[in-house]
């Protein structure tokens, strides 16, 4: 059962979709990051050359970090036109938007993937990559 907060931040998830820009895929998606700025969106832009889309959570956590963020506490994900009887792995976060995550938030940090269910960041990505800034510095 979701809090009224969870739910809040999936519609503010599902109202970014309406922003995507998405006249490739056709795949709306929308997100919602809860830090202690308050609530940042974001939609997935696609671009004609395909390694230059960027996701609706890299958007929203990129949009938060430069208003000031340090914390980001939840994050809601919604891939609005996705059929109800369509599998989980079609809603789930890319392994892009998951790293990203990974430096962004905490591991205990809330996922909430509309229509599938509440994660922590540790349940998508268990294990990371983590750069040791020391060691490419010859410390």
């Amino acid at each position: 059962m979701l809090t009224r907060d969870e739910e809040y931040l999936l519609l503010k998830a599902r109202e970014a979709a309406a922003n995507a820009y998405c006249p490739y895929s056709h795949f709306a998606v929308g997100a919602a990051c809860e830090s202690e700025i308050g609530i940042v969106t974001g939609c997935n832009v696609e671009n004609a050359s395909f390694g230059l889309t960027v996701c609706a959570e890299r958007v929203a956590l990129f949009g938060a970090r430069s208003r000031g963020a340090s914390h980001i506490k939840r994050l809601a994900v919604s891939c609005v036109n996705v059929s109800s009887e369509a599998p989980a792995a079609e809603r789930m976060c890319c392994g892009a938007c998951r790293q990203v995550m990974a430096e962004l938030m905490q591991p205990d940090a809330v996922v909430l993937v509309d229509g599938v269910g509440t994660f922590t960041l540790a349940d998508l990505l268990p294990t990371p990559f983590a750069l040791k800034l020391g060691e490419l510095n010859g410390e």
